[in-house]
């Protein structure tokens, strides 16, 4: 992003003599806040500020340290008076109507996102966002859309859009197969119908999450999706596997073509198998990065480390169900993830707002397995903690697991179903969106995910499936609560 504290300072702070202690308070700030060192930038410019209380350049940077450590009651009232002199000032726009939008001015914001100019897209696409909210809220809603649809356009990166991440984990979601075959491939193809692909908000009172709902947001598609495993490695109890797999979604409503998923994945991964007295266990790691575009840009990437360890406990015998297997996995997972064209990853006055964060989440899982493994029941717990960038995404988080599958007595249909829910407690208060009493405080969500599939063998290893996955997350933030649901039918071909 373009840094606008590079600007060369007025005349009147470069000249010789008594000038140069300002001159050293003024590059001493301008070094602070090019190094994303806000915090240190306002001691000298307050310094400069009371020295110099009628140079716009010094109120201006001071405003801008502010701002960038979200001190915006101590911000606005120096944007303003430099706003009031200087309404085209590179970027200032955005700074005074964001602060006015949060005030609740809309008039004012409207008029001062109007007359913004930047250099910077980040900064162009931000602008159009906050004036298509703004112009909702006033009651022009066809200018609204034509503001928003253009911030989309520009990257279509909204926050919401993980929903879709996590509909397409699902999807591409398989177990390792450990038998003796070195190669496995898999190819999938298929269609859906998915609901809410820009995950709008649900019906709310909430002026924003009303505004959003305007968008297109229903629409068919086809997906297909390949994967490759080889086990490079073999020897004793120890394997060595590679792996890569490609997925992608293409919405058939142009409107929505902007929330296109593509996502490629390599992987490495390495397990040992031994026992302990008569219990067996495989212990294991894996290493993958992922690459993910949206709308055929690019959009996140993650490293993944994955550490399983399994079990396999005594089986036992019930009344009337007769013998239980068990089957127990630990787990832990390291996750670094990298977002693309954020605002808040190149200005820290934007940090809020960065979904850049790293993920850490240890679980276990049991499975009861019962007929030679056409029941099995899964129980699980995780807890995992969201290391963001931006304070608006940091959180806190527990998840229950419950899970089921079976083989049918017709067609050897074979049935399953899984349901999840996972409440997330953010860290901090939120920096732009408002809560349902119309207040700026911590985000609390519950997020439950039912994902239910019915498959049948056709011929030489191709079989078909039905699945559903719903997304139903509850927030006291209106634009993050939402529905979503897809209808897929899938034909798969294994090697």
């Amino acid at each position: 992003m373009a840094n606008v504290m590079t600007k060369l300072p007025p005349s009147s702070l470069t000249q010789s003599g008594p000038i140069r202690a300002m001159r050293a308070l003024y590059y001493l700030a301008l070094c602070h806040l090019a190094r994303g060192q806000a915090e240190l930038a306002i001691a000298p410019l307050t310094a400069l500020h009371t020295l110099r209380p009628s140079d716009p350049e010094a109120t201006y940077q001071l405003g801008v340290a502010h701002f960038a450590t979200k001190h915006y009651d101590k911000a606005a009232p120096l944007l303003e008076d430099v706003f009031r002199l200087e309404p085209d000032r590179e970027n200032l726009g955005f700074y005074v109507g964001f602060l006015r939008y949060r005030q609740k001015n809309y008039n004012g914001a409207e008029a001062a996102l109007s007359v913004s100019r930047s250099a910077d897209q980040d900064i162009r696409q931000l602008t159009m966002f906050y004036r298509g909210l703004v112009l909702g809220i006033l009651g022009l809603s066809d200018q609204a859309q034509a503001e928003l649809a253009s911030a989309q356009r520009m990257q279509p990166t909204s926050p919401i859009t993980g929903a879709s991440v996590r509909i397409q984990e699902a999807l591409t979601a398989t177990t390792r197969v450990t038998d003796p075959q070195r190669l496995r491939m898999q190819l999938a193809v298929g269609g859906y119908y998915d609901d809410n692909v820009a995950v709008n908000p649900r019906k709310s009172s909430d002026q924003v999450a009303e505004l959003l709902r305007s968008r297109n947001t229903q629409s068919p598609g086809f997906v297909t999706s390949s994967r490759g495993d080889y086990a490079w490695y073999r020897k004793g109890p120890i394997e060595s596997t590679v792996t890569y797999s490609y997925y992608q979604t293409v919405n058939t409503d142009s409107g929505a073509g902007s929330f296109n998923i593509q996502d490629h994945l390599g992987g490495l991964s390495g397990v040992y198998r031994g026992t302990v007295g008569t219990m067996p266990y495989e212990i294991g790691g894996q290493y993958s990065y992922d690459y993910m575009l949206l709308g055929l840009k690019g959009f996140l990437s993650r490293h993944t480390v994955t550490l399983p360890a399994t079990f396999v406990p005594p089986a036992i015998t019930l009344p009337a169900l007769g013998r239980m297997d068990n089957l127990t996995t630990l787990l832990y997972r390291f996750q670094r993830k990298s977002f693309f064209t954020e605002p808040g990853n190149s200005d820290i006055r934007f940090a809020p707002e960065s979904r850049d964060a790293f993920n850490n989440m240890i679980g276990v899982l049991h499975a009861f397995r019962f007929r030679q493994d056409t029941i099995i029941v899964r129980v699980g717990y995780q807890h995992d903690t969201e290391a963001a960038s931006g304070s608006s995404f940091a959180y806190s988080g527990n998840r229950a697991q419950l899970g089921g599958q079976t083989t049918l007595p017709w067609y050897d249909l074979s049935f399953r179903v899984d349901y999840e829910v996972h409440w997330r407690a953010y860290n901090h208060a939120q920096v732009i969106f408002l809560d349902d009493a119309g207040q700026l405080s911590r985000r609390r969500d519950t997020e439950q995910d039912i994902f239910v599939q019915i498959a049948r063998p056709l011929f030489r290893s191709v079989t078909v499936a039905l699945q559903y996955q719903g997304v139903l997350n509850g927030s006291n933030i209106p634009v993050y609560a939402y529905d979503k649901n897809v209808f897929t039918t899938l034909l798969t071909w294994t090697y």
